[in-house]
């Protein structure tokens, strides 16, 4: 049986791991087997070079560099961990995915859409979401809540401008793929985000898409 493939994308600060983790259990009491993950990150190899693209101390790297970086993540990450999760048929949750890079990189670096896409396309050894939750919140708003949580890392310490385009990008994104991706209003309360997400998953299920 084919798995089911969910990604979580927005701007940081909008929630995203909370929801992960109601969305887990939404599963499991359903009785299928969930798999976590994040990127850049999900693997060892993944996770050292996610510790390289977000160590404030590495100012200089170049928006090529961490475009391909990304990439070089998210290969090793499809294919020792998500390939073969959806392959034994199980439920995989990503924080953040190839839309990810296209927003940031793609759109906010200003290196191209098309070239990002470009660039992922051999990373991701044809896998795509099934499903994507775009949780929409004012950049301003995501910000405040993410200094209020903890230290932030190399992006997360870009100017407010920056992550106006990310935003930008996301939005574009949205008009491109109104299929796979699902508008989530982040502003609202723990249990209102929740219960759009779970609105949405229901109606995939029901359409008997897995």
């Amino acid at each position: 049986m084919k798995g089911l493939f969910i990604t979580m994308e927005g701007p940081d600060g909008s929630g995203k791991t909370t929801q992960i983790e109601e969305l887990k259990k939404f599963f499991n009491d359903k009785a299928y087997e969930v798999v976590i993950t994040r990127e850049p990150g999900g693997t060892d190899i993944s996770e050292h070079i996610r510790s390289i693209i977000l160590d404030v101390n590495n100012d200089n790297l170049s928006y090529m560099a961490e475009a391909l970086l990304y990439a070089a993540s998210r290969a090793q990450h499809v294919e020792e961990k998500i390939k073969p999760a959806l392959e034994a048929g199980k439920v995989v949750i990503c924080d953040r995915f190839v839309d990810s890079s296209i927003v940031y990189q793609g759109y906010a670096r200003k290196i191209g859409i098309e070239v990002v896409e470009s660039i992922n396309r051999f990373a991701l050894m044809g896998i795509q979401p099934d499903i994507t939750f775009f949780f929409d919140i004012r950049p301003e708003d995501a910000m405040d809540r993410k200094v209020s949580q903890k230290s932030l890392d190399r992006l997360e310490k870009e100017d407010i401008s920056f992550h106006k385009l990310v935003y930008e990008g996301y939005k574009i994104l949205l008009k491109r793929y109104p299929k796979r991706i699902r508008r989530i209003d982040a502003s609202k309360s723990i249990d209102e985000v929740k219960n759009q997400i779970i609105s949405e998953i229901n109606r995939f299920l029901e359409g008997g898409l897995y």
